[in-house]
């Protein structure tokens, strides 16, 4: 948040804000948790809500402000706008279960802009930016939706196998995914300045011999580094330039 630097734990005991104790939600487990709207923590529970903690200044005095239930099947991840958003985008996106994917508009009131059905396959992480909702998904595909629309942009058969892991580098529109596959692609985001369609291509491949990938995240805001960790493996791979 702006203001402040907060620890946010999720488990099956519920959820944990530190500093600030435990703000009282419980569900069978949370998943997905994002900063938003300047003074806001979000976190999905496995019953389909999303828990809008508010977070003041200072002090312990967490409160839950709000309950967004739009989704049916538990909440799988929660991204907020890491760049700009155009005019009429929203600045959260919320995934789940079912692929289902719900645009919001973050501030006192959270509004629901549009909802993405699910197409069968799980949408099991998420990315926002400058109003471009990047998606990846169970069966190995990264889908690109318009924020504002909910049109859908993109769609690249990314990985063999189910996507784990994807992150953006918000100085450059880099993406990052990460798949039980072993592979880790690096992809470039952007917007064709004539016809305004949304580009993207592939940049850079890496393959962790034997290891199923399950986490990845860029280490810096361009991009240029990224660290790698997977199934059973008790290290963190860091990738830079040569």
């Amino acid at each position: 948040l702006p203001s402040r630097v907060l620890l946010v734990l999720t488990s099956q005991r519920g959820v944990q804000v530190r500093p600030g104790g435990d703000p009282g939600a419980h569900s069978v487990f949370a998943r997905g948790i994002s900063a938003a709207g300047g003074r806001f923590i979000c976190v999905g529970t496995s019953f389909g809500a999303v828990l809008v903690f508010d977070i003041p200044p200072k002090g312990t005095n967490v409160t839950l402000s709000e309950v967004l239930e739009q989704h049916r099947d538990p909440v799988t991840d929660i991204a907020a706008e890491q760049g700009q958003a155009p005019d009429g985008a929203g600045d959260l996106v919320t995934a789940d279960d079912s692929g289902t994917l719900c645009l919001w508009s973050t501030g006192e009131e959270f509004t629901l802009l549009g909802k993405i059905p699910g197409s069968g396959s799980t949408c099991s992480s998420v990315t926002l930016w400058n109003g471009i909702v990047a998606a990846g998904y169970g069966n190995g595909q990264i889908r690109l939706w318009e924020a504002g629309s909910g049109r859908i942009r993109a769609q690249v058969n990314a990985h063999a196998r189910w996507i784990y892991a994807l992150d953006l580098a918000p100085l450059t529109g880099k993406l990052l995914s990460g798949a039980e596959d072993s592979f880790v692609h690096v992809w470039k985001l952007s917007r064709n300045p004539d016809t305004d369609d949304i580009e993207i291509q592939h940049c850079h491949a890496e393959c962790v011999t034997d290891t199923q990938v399950c986490g990845a995240r860029f280490c810096d805001p361009a991009g240029d580094t990224f660290a790698v960790t997977g199934y059973d493996l008790s290290e963190i791979l860091c990738y830079g330039p040569a």
